[in-house]
């Protein structure tokens, strides 16, 4: 079954954004004087927490704190939130985060070969919107023709509901599409909506436990950045992920008939 679209997730995927988010959540909190500030190790343990709402008030929850202040910081996590999407957008369309290696040349192998694009993410559109105009150009929000975020599904990743919706408005069905992820939430969010899905994790989210993806690499990887061990390793036909190969990794080979598997020694 041909391979119709590919479904990517954004933060960590298409491009390494969490030490910007990071800063601009620490920024947020400055201009709010409440004295917090995550560290790179503090910030990689709250990403178990899907959604940047759901982050704070998880981290608020965390603080020995009196019933009447945690509610006030309660209350204060849409503004804290808006503060920071601020921040990090204002960052990159500065140029301050570039897509990771090889997304673009998959992105644009993808295009030419007639696939259609989407995303699925639990970030928010302002946030989308911006990394793709800043990495991708002005226009690079139309080369996706979908783009399901996270406020727009009642459970966010690692429940499939995003992916759910973005297959329902490609209209296909999963086996046509293909998710690409780097966190084990987002794992179990695309192969929960039963796609078959390629990670390739970050500093963010290395070391979990992706056996269930379709395949793990490092990255991308591309001409001037070829992928150690490749071909050979993982890949067959060149040290970088093609488009091309991705769908047949992604397909399974059709089902023998009877008598294709009799000529081939198999049980029928």
């Amino acid at each position: 079954m041909a391979i119709e679209a590919l479904v990517f997730d954004v933060d960590g995927t298409l491009a390494d954004t969490e030490e910007a988010h990071r800063v601009a959540f620490n920024l947020a909190f400055e201009r709010h004087r409440l004295g917090w500030s995550w560290s790179r190790s503090d910030y990689r343990r709250l990403l178990e927490v899907s959604g940047g709402k759901e982050r704070i008030a998880s981290y608020i929850d965390s603080l020995p704190l009196p019933p009447a202040e945690r509610a006030r910081l309660r209350a204060l996590v849409p503004t804290l939130h808006a503060d920071k999407t601020r921040f990090y957008t204002s960052a990159v369309l500065d140029g301050g985060v570039p897509l990771r290696e090889g997304v673009a040349r998959l992105v644009h192998e993808a295009v030419e070969a007639g696939c259609r694009l989407a995303i699925a993410s639990t970030t928010t559109a302002a946030n989308i919107h911006a990394l793709l105009a800043a990495t991708l150009g002005p226009r690079g929000l139309d080369l996706f023709a979908v783009v399901a975020c996270g406020d727009q599904v009642r459970a966010k990743k690692p429940a499939p509901d995003i992916y759910r919706l973005a297959l329902a408005t490609l209209g296909l069905t999963p086996e046509r599409a293909v998710a690409l992820e780097d966190s084990v939430h987002g794992l179990r969010a695309a192969t929960g909506a039963g796609l078959w899905t390629l990670v390739t994790p970050t500093f963010w989210t290395e070391g979990g436990d992706f056996t269930a993806a379709g395949l793990v690499l490092p990255g991308l990887g591309g001409p001037d950045a070829p992928l150690a061990g490749e071909p050979g390793c993982q890949l067959g036909t060149a040290a970088w992920l093609r488009f091309e190969e991705l769908c047949e990794l992604a397909s399974p080979p059709p089902s023998l008939t009877p008598l294709q598997a009799l000529y081939r020694g198999l049980p029928p």
